[in-house]
This record gives C-alpha cells, sequence and structure tokens, in this order.
C-alpha cells in the first residue's frame, strides 16, 4: 500500500509526493460513504455498478473491495458476492480503544485557531441537524465532530485510521439509531468538549471526551447485546 504520507522521500534522497492510487482513492470513497451512513450493513455492493458510478475499471473496483476486507468493513462470500460487513459487540471494546488512543491524545494536544473552528463547525452542524430533526445528519455531523478532533494533530497516518474507525462506527450506530434521537443525546456532550477547547482547557476537555466515550461504548454494548451477532 502506497504511504499514507502526502510526501515521502526517494532511496536517493529526494521529496515526491505519494499519490494514492485509483483502487486506494475507491476504497476511500467507499469508506466515506460507509462513515456517512450512505451504505447500511449486510448490504450487497457490486462491482460494476460500483464501477459505472465511479468511472472506473472492475479490477480496481476489486482492488478496492480488498483493502476495505483486510479493514474488516466489507466480507467477501464464495459465490454470493462482496457485503458490507454487519460487526458485532466484539468488535466495540476493540474500537473503542482504538478511539481513545488517538481521539484523547489528539484533544490533549490542541489544535490551531482554523483546527478549533472546524471542530465548532461539527457542532454547529449536529445542531442544524437536531433542529431539523434529522438524525441521520446527525449522525454525520457527530461523525464530523470525531474526525475534526483528530484532524487536530496533523497526522495523515491518523486521519487515515480514524476514516476506518468512523466507518466501522457507523457500522455499530446504524443498529442503535433504531432510537430516533440517538444522536441528539451526543450534542451536550459535543457542546461542553468544544467549550472546554475553545477556552484552551485542554486537559478538562480531553477528560470529557474520554468519559463521553466510556458512556458511548457502555450503550452500544448494551445496543449489540452480549451475543456479539447483529
Amino acid at each position: 500500500m502506497a504511504s499514507t504520507d502526502p510526501a515521502v522521500r526517494t532511496a536517493a534522497g529526494r521529496l515526491r509526493v505519494a499519490v494514492p492510487s485509483v483502487a486506494e482513492r475507491v476504497a476511500s470513497e467507499l469508506r466515506l460513504q460507509l462513515a456517512e451512513g450512505a451504505l447500511l450493513p449486510g448490504a450487497r455492493l457490486t462491482e460494476s455498478t460500483i464501477a459505472e458510478d465511479l468511472g472506473v475499471s472492475r479490477n480496481t473496483v476489486r482492488e478496492a473491495f480488498a483493502e476495505l476486507a483486510s479493514e474488516r468493513l466489507v466480507v467477501r462470500h464464495p459465490n454470493r458476492g462482496v457485503f458490507v460487513a454487519s460487526l458485532g459487540a466484539g468488535d466495540i471494546h476493540d474500537v473503542y480503544t482504538v478511539r481513545r488512543a488517538i481521539e484523547v491524545s489528539a484533544l490533549r494536544g490542541g489544535g490551531s485557531p482554523e483546527d478549533v473552528a472546524a471542530v465548532r463547525a461539527a457542532v454547529e452542524e449536529g445542531k442544524r441537524a437536531a433542529v431539523a430533526g434529522d438524525d441521520e445528519a446527525g449522525g454525520t455531523a457527530n461523525q464530523h465532530f470525531h474526525g475534526a478532533i483528530v484532524a487536530m494533530a496533523g497526522s495523515p497516518r491518523l486521519n487515515t485510521i480514524m476514516a476506518q474507525v468512523l466507518a466501522e462506527m457507523r457500522l455499530f450506530f446504524h443498529k442503535a439509531t433504531a432510537d430516533a434521537y440517538f444522536y441528539q443525546h451526543y450534542l451536550p456532550d459535543n457542546e461542553a468538549i468544544c467549550e472546554a477547547l475553545e477556552a484552551g482547557e485542554l486537559d478538562r476537555a480531553a477528560d470529557l471526551l474520554s468519559a463521553y466515550l466510556d458512556r458511548s461504548e457502555d450503550k452500544l454494548a448494551d445496543v449489540h447485546g452480549e451475543s456479539g451477532t447483529e
């Protein structure tokens, strides 16, 4: 896989830009669709349809599927095709362990005024979705909030990891959103974290996020139950 850094040095020491392959760009687009809630757990993904929609070859889509399968975002069933993964209770703790490691650390490190403004913009996006009664849009705003927190670290590698995590989180949340106001429950937490960040109270913001993640993990574990199945 190509480097996730925007620039790398060759063996001779010269700097060159690392350009993602077409398959990697397709995988990124599908990962984004998962994170935005456009692809549901268990949905069948068709090579020909995706190739036509994105203007690429079926071989390219096949390569993208292989990348997503390595991330456990899709599964390939012999003689049936490729399907969006249905994650269960057994995956939740692992994903939240990763979230604590990268989100809390990024928040504790703070960011530029532009970075903080991006976090605030995601909070306001969530408020607008709540006023409109659009919980799916609220879910997307919540994803943007957590992505903006990690982006403060200024690390392309962490952003790549977080893109996968956000896709997995949306797969978990699909089952939880039987509660029509599921994402609205997180808005007060997002607001409090953002206010602490804006005030420069980075340790307090990080502590608020850590407690938030603990509650969120417990809630999802309850929703998915002990069986680990959808």
